[in-house]
């Protein structure tokens, strides 16, 4: 079974555009077996889930709907498999150059240009205190530098620093003429809606829908199938 583990929200289209994500999964891996829980907001919770899947004897996989290892990742995930045998937590969504397409993607639609050395990119996060996290996010933000002209730097809603609002103002001090923000989100909610008040020229649309990501959520899954046979051999 694939448990796919999303933070929460309480916005009804990023619940929506999480639900499809499982459902792409399944269209692309027609028999996989899916159920939904959730770390934060809403229920069920992952630690709920695994132990009811663990009491009915059904082998889990816990894949993290999170673009980042943190404290949901290696604390709230990692705690909830830990304590069943027949559970197992896959590694987070990012960092993966599909992504980073994903933004690309975003950004262009958004009417940025790869090639124009003044346009500067804020890749925006959700932010976390765990030094893991942000090492995930800034290393997403080196795979978009690769393909950008422009300087691409970091900014976080929560915890982590600078703010997304400060990481603009930094981009608009070291000389960009325009600042764009690529909202590092899978789909809208609490902190989508806080980019709007950041003072970017533009803010993209959050990563969902794109079935890319649904290809990263397999690979993952079968990364953490794998494990056991890799530790054995």
């Amino acid at each position: 079974m694939l448990v796919a583990c999303a933070h929460g929200t309480r916005n009804p289209t990023g619940r929506r555009l999480i639900g499809e994500l499982a459902l792409a999964a399944r269209a692309l891996r027609p028999g996989l077996r899916t159920t939904a829980a959730f770390v934060d907001v809403q229920p069920p919770t992952v630690v709920d889930v695994v132990a009811g899947l663990a009491g009915s004897g059904t082998p889990a996989v816990v894949v993290p709907l999170l673009l980042s290892g943190g404290y949901h990742v290696h604390v709230d995930i990692a705690g909830a498999v830990a304590d069943h045998p027949t559970a197992v937590a896959a590694r987070p969504l990012g960092p993966d150059q599909r992504l980073v397409a994903v933004l690309t993607d975003r950004l262009v639609a958004a009417g940025a240009d790869p090639r124009d050395r003044t346009t500067a990119v804020v890749l925006a996060a959700a932010g976390s205190s765990d030094p893991r996290s942000v090492a995930d996010v800034e290393g997403t933000a080196g795979l978009l530098q690769q393909g950008w002209a422009g300087p691409v730097t970091t900014g976080y809603g929560s915890a982590a620093r600078p703010t997304v609002p400060d990481a603009v103002t930094a981009a608009r001090r070291a000389g960009a003429e325009r600042v764009v923000v690529a909202a590092y989100l899978l789909a809208p909610g609490h902190f989508s809606d806080k980019l709007q008040g950041a003072g970017a020229d533009v803010v993209t649309a959050p990563l969902l829908p794109d079935e890319r990501i649904a290809a990263v959520l397999l690979d993952r899954y079968d990364a953490a199938l794998r494990k056991p046979v890799d530790a054995a051999s």
